[in-house]
């Protein structure tokens, strides 16, 4: 273990292996994709699809490594035992920092199948990673303001052919599909400017876990619901790799699939609408009242 050299090395070799472990893995990954593209065949596909969630896991694994090598973190974890690897999932989370990624990749990695997260549009130009992401079919979505949509309408709906189109993607093999129902990295400057009613969650947004809901409800085991709490606050990704994140507890619950509501359709009537929005108020009051709880058993605790 190397959290006993000072701060700034421990974030110099942290930050070291986190690169040295991407530019080993992702040339192997685009390798497969770019074979994958050039022979467009559904038996390749289904040839070519676990390979490249094997590649993925690896890639996993070796930021777990690095991980183990120079942090610190008291991990306080329940309700992860029992998943199984060859399913289906929804995961829905809180969300507050790019750690947050990490933490559930080291998490569900092997446990459950490679998760999948919908990116936005401009992620696809970060060096390296937005490649990454590009051949392991990460969908990328166009989000825009409302204001946008009135001006432009053609634009409408848009981000929902995109869900569907990579909902029936992750359909042919298991795949835990990642859902942020907040939409955006929790900041109190966001909390105030949307008035949530909640006090550590910004106001979820139902959408894309309707249409994934409605494209794979027959696939999905569970929803995994997700909550992340950072007892000493959140953390940047900087001061993550440097050692500086000591205590992380994590509470998943496995949810039934409302099937009700996913076999509703959630853009077209509004009584279904307004059912999801119920249900989503009620998980999102649930998990607000469990980050209270959390944050109070984390103050205890130091």
């Amino acid at each position: 273990m190397l959290n006993f050299l000072p701060s700034p090395l421990v974030g110099l070799v942290a930050t070291l292996l986190l690169v040295l472990n991407v530019l080993f893995w992702v040339p192997i990954l685009l390798f497969f994709s770019f074979l994958k593209l050039v022979i467009p065949l559904k038996q390749m596909r289904l040839l070519i699809d676990p390979l490249l969630l094997r590649i993925a896991e690896a890639w996993i694994a070796g930021n777990s490594g690095w991980m183990r090598l120079t942090q610190r973190v008291q991990w306080d974890v329940q309700g992860i035992e029992g998943l199984d690897y060859r399913s289906w999932y929804l995961v829905n989370s809180n969300h507050q920092s790019w750690v947050d990624i990490l933490v559930l990749q080291h998490l569900f990695n092997r446990r459950i199948p490679l998760l999948k997260f919908f990116l936005k549009q401009q992620l696809i130009w970060v060096p390296i990673m937005g490649l990454a992401w590009w051949a392991l079919e990460f969908p990328f979505m166009r989000r825009h303001s409302e204001e946008y949509l009135r001006a432009h309408p053609e634009m409408r709906g848009k981000d929902q052919a995109t869900t569907r189109k990579a909902c029936e993607k992750f359909a042919l093999i298991p795949t835990s599909v990642m859902n942020f129902l907040e939409g955006t990295r929790f900041t109190p400057a966001k909390h105030q400017r949307q008035q949530s009613p909640y006090k550590h969650l910004l106001k979820p947004k139902a959408g894309g876990l309707a249409l994934a809901l409605n494209a794979m409800g027959d696939k999905f085991q569970a929803i995994l619901d997700v909550t992340i709490v950072y007892p000493d606050g959140t953390p940047k990704f900087s001061q993550f790799l440097n050692g500086k994140v000591r205590r992380i507890i994590v509470r998943v619950r496995s949810l039934p699939i409302p099937q009700q509501l996913a076999q509703g359709d959630y853009a077209g009537d509004p009584a279904v609408r307004e059912a999801y929005q119920k249900w989503v108020h009620q998980l999102w009051a649930d998990k607000d009242a469990q980050i209270e709880a959390l944050k109070q058993l984390g103050m205890k605790q130091v």
